[in-house]
């Protein structure tokens, strides 16, 4: 089973076992006869788009109207997230996205929106750590080999990134300075081909998400788990070290995924909703179920969601302006 098919199922399976623009005056939420889209700007089977779907199945059940997931790719995740910015504030369209929404003014010149004024957050849905992994080709076996052997032959490396600006891309320029190592950056249009071309071995190492690269690292025949970013191990990867037991302190990265709305949604519509994700990600099926493919629900009040984004913001602003990182 591949990364989106793992995420897909166990996010269906929770679903199916748990049953600045002017505000809009607003009639009776959600009319019936009306449908509520849920846009994802990124292909199907990803983890934010199952979270997406099981969102949209809730909203269904609580409320009995259709609620149907989009998905409107392109643009690195531009387009899709433009036409909820563009979107009346009326209840009707939501945003279900990741890490990439918060910083992608930062990655992309076209990108000229603020995602802290221009989009209506609603709640953080999930977490995944991030993880180390390397090809299995090489020796090495631990994070103070492979720098020492980069080190010694900078050349001979290279670390792939599965896009410009994800959490991976960030975590990769944060590890080459905690380390001292030189290593160049390959970037590539997603996990699958970067996590495929390590296996192949013809990039050595790669940060990104857990659930997308522990199932390889478990086999151990072609990548090699290095450590996680997280403050303790995993319980489905126990024999992971943290990446500050593998030698590097104080190094932690996540995946994050969140629901957000366009700026203007009347306060009416926003408390219910944000209510409706946190009862779902404290449904014992839905934790049991994400929890089993390394994504950790998330349950926070919306003050608490809104400074977790800014200081993601701060820190990925640093990261991308310490290596002079430009806008494409």
């Amino acid at each position: 089973m591949n990364r989106r098919e793992f995420v897909k199922a166990a996010v269906t399976a929770a679903a199916g076992a748990a049953i600045c623009k002017p505000a809009i005056a607003q009639a009776a939420w959600p009319a019936k006869g009306r449908a509520i889209k849920v846009i994802v700007p990124w292909p199907p089977g990803a983890a934010n788009d199952a979270l997406g779907r099981l969102f949209a199945q809730r909203l269904q059940e609580k409320y009995g109207v259709a609620a149907i997931v989009e998905n409107r790719t392109g643009g690195s995740g531009l387009i899709g997230t433009r036409y909820v910015i563009d979107a009346d504030p009326d209840g009707y369209t939501f945003l279900a996205s990741a890490f990439n929404t918060a910083v992608m003014p930062l990655v992309l010149k076209s990108a000229d929106f603020n995602p802290e004024t221009d989009l209506e957050v609603i709640a953080r849905t999930g977490t995944a750590p991030l993880v180390c992994v390397m090809t299995a080709d090489r020796p090495q076996k631990t994070v103070s080999e492979v720098v020492s052997a980069a080190k010694a032959d900078p050349g001979n490396w290279n670390f792939a990134i599965s896009a410009t600006g994800s959490a991976g891309h960030l975590a990769t320029i944060d590890f080459l300075q905690r380390t001292g190592a030189t290593i160049p950056m390959v970037a590539y249009r997603g996990t699958q081909p970067a996590l495929l071309d390590l296996m192949a071995g013809a990039v050595q190492l790669l940060i990104d998400t857990s659930f997308a690269l522990i199932p390889a690292a478990k086999e151990g025949t072609k990548a090699r788990a290095l450590g996680i970013a997280a403050a303790k191990r995993s319980i489905l990867a126990p024999d992971i070290p943290t990446m500050a037991e593998a030698g590097v302190p104080n190094f932690e990265f996540q995946s994050w995924y969140a629901l957000w709305a366009p700026k203007g949604r009347p306060a009416e519509i926003v408390t219910p909703v944000h209510d409706l994700v946190q009862d779902t990600m404290r449904d014992p099926a839905v934790v049991k179920s994400l929890t089993s493919t390394l994504l950790e629900p998330v349950t926070e009040s919306i003050d608490q969601t809104k400074t977790f984004i800014a200081a993601e913001i701060v820190r990925a602003k640093k990261l991308l302006q310490s290596v002079n990182f430009q806008p494409a």
